[in-house]
């Protein structure tokens, strides 16, 4: 069977949230020790959560964070403060526990699962998966990113991660991501997808000043020309000015939709997978949680286009899944409240 055929298959899986099981959830959140709705947001997490899932009361024992890494051939045109080599080197820091996102993700209860997709270097480790589709992508400013079957295959490499997780019983997913020069990119892909321009689209990534962010629109306005992407054809976006680690987290998004499992989206990058998750499988944005509002520049408006309201605001732009793994926490807290706060009847309690 063709690849394309395959991640079709994937994304006719995917199926609306249970409205009843949601609604019953609903109702015995009504019935806790509480004012109705005081909870806020807590309350409308948890309720979406037994929908996805299909379990009136939801809990999440095991969860992963999904870090996807990969180059950018882009980086030739100067577009970032640091140089590619950061990539493999960071690859290593994440296998060895030293990254923000392994702290995090080890007081949240997560494991890291670093995914080697498109890193310009050749790495071995004990716990890396090496799925790489290419050494980095190709530099856009002069030509198609990487092909549309090598796209495709990036995205079935996030696929086939997540269904192994599944297979552990992990049902709670996050989305991470490495690779110098992956704002640019992701840049690139919201600009095509959503018509906003580049200037608006862009931010400092790893540290750009202000002609350096000037520069940065301008290769993407480059790219764009180049390439002449479909805006209605998400994967020639995608592997024309996108990149393998936005392939990658776009396979684990659908995927996790396809295995009724919520997907904690993290910043800019990983927003921008979900832009393309939600043209290739509308219903997929049922089973995304936005986690924050990163720093840079575009991605409020990617959250207000996908109409995913984010639980926290912390101006971070680190992206590995940083800002994610954070609401780990809150999705715990929703659970916890649902499942261990009294009902007014069974304390006693006057609900009048």
């Amino acid at each position: 069977m063709k690849n394309e055929q395959v991640l079709q298959e994937v994304i006719n899986t995917i199926i609306a949230p249970d409205e009843d099981i949601a609604a019953e959830t609903s109702a015995h959140v009504d019935m806790l020790t509480k004012p109705p709705g005081s909870l806020g947001k807590l309350e409308n997490l948890v309720i979406r959560l037994a929908g996805m899932t299909g379990h009136a009361r939801p809990r999440f024992d095991r969860r992963a964070v999904i870090v996807m890494a990969a180059d950018h051939g882009v980086v030739a045109e100067g577009i970032s403060a640091f140089p590619a080599e950061v990539t493999p080197q960071m690859v290593m820091n994440f296998l060895a526990g030293g990254a923000a996102v392994n702290v995090l993700a080890r007081h949240a209860g997560a494991e890291v699962i670093c995914v080697d997709i498109g890193v310009n270097a050749d790495l071995e480790h004990v716990n890396l998966l090496s799925r790489k589709i290419r050494k980095g992508t190709a530099n856009m400013a002069q030509g198609a990113a990487m092909t549309r079957e090598e796209a495709i295959q990036a995205i079935l490499v996030g696929v086939d991660v997540v269904k192994s997780e599944v297979a552990k019983g992990t049902r709670l997913f996050v989305t991470g991501e490495m690779g110098i020069g992956n704002t640019t990119a992701s840049a690139a892909v919201m600009s095509a997808l959503t018509e906003i321009a580049p200037a608006a689209a862009v931010g400092r990534g790893t540290g750009l000043d202000d002609a350096g962010v000037q520069r940065k629109a301008a290769v993407i306005s480059q790219a764009l020309s180049t390439n002449a992407p479909d805006p209605e054809d998400a994967l020639d976006v995608l592997s024309k000015v996108g990149g393998l680690e936005i392939a990658g987290l776009t396979g684990v998004i659908l995927a996790a939709a396809a295995h009724r499992c919520p997907v904690i989206v993290d910043g800019f990058i990983s927003t921008v997978a979900a832009l393309i998750a939600r043209q290739l499988a509308p219903m997929s944005t049922s089973y995304m949680i936005a986690s924050h509002t990163s720093n840079e520049n575009g991605h409020a408006a990617l959250l207000r286009e996908l109409e995913l309201k984010p639980m926290l605001d912390l101006d971070m732009r680190l992206g590995e899944g940083t800002g994610a793994v954070l609401g780990l926490h809150l999705i715990d807290a929703a659970c916890l409240l649902l499942n261990e706060m009294a009902t007014f009847a069974s304390a006693g309690v006057s609900s009048e």
